[in-house]
């Protein structure tokens, strides 16, 4: 079992940045892709960000390329998901997700574990 807790959401302008942290806990990171995952409010959850078990690949969902930076430290067992120029429609709850695997998905039914979530919300 892996237990993961999302933690740096809040509130923020447009424009602005935010720094999310997702520590697990239970088991080892290194064994585990890690992604990012969003929902805003009447929508369905969707992808945003996944790193491999190395940290040598990542992917992006198109909407936050260029803006969005995803990290890990298989030290301190914990991924990060760091946010710039964000924009009202980035307003979401954030879960961090861990999937064991080689392989970064952007698809949410292959990930194993999931936090509670983060609310994240841009003011325009």
């Amino acid at each position: 079992q892996v237990q993961l807790v999302e933690s740096g959401g809040g509130l923020v302008q447009a424009g602005g940045s935010l720094r999310l942290s997702c520590a697990a806990s239970g088991r080892n990171l290194w064994s585990y892709v890690m992604g990012w995952f969003r929902q805003a409010p009447g929508k369905e959850r969707e992808f945003v960000a996944a790193v491999s078990r190395s940290a040598g690949s990542n992917i992006y969902a198109e909407s936050v390329k260029g803006r969005f930076t995803i990290s890990r430290d298989n030290t301190l067992n914990k991924v990060y998901l760091q946010m710039n120029s964000l924009k009202h429609e980035d307003t979401a709850v954030y879960y961090c997700a861990a999937r064991y695997s080689t392989t970064a998905s952007q698809k949410a039914n292959l990930y194993d574990y999931w936090g509670q979530g983060t609310q994240v919300t841009v003011s325009s």
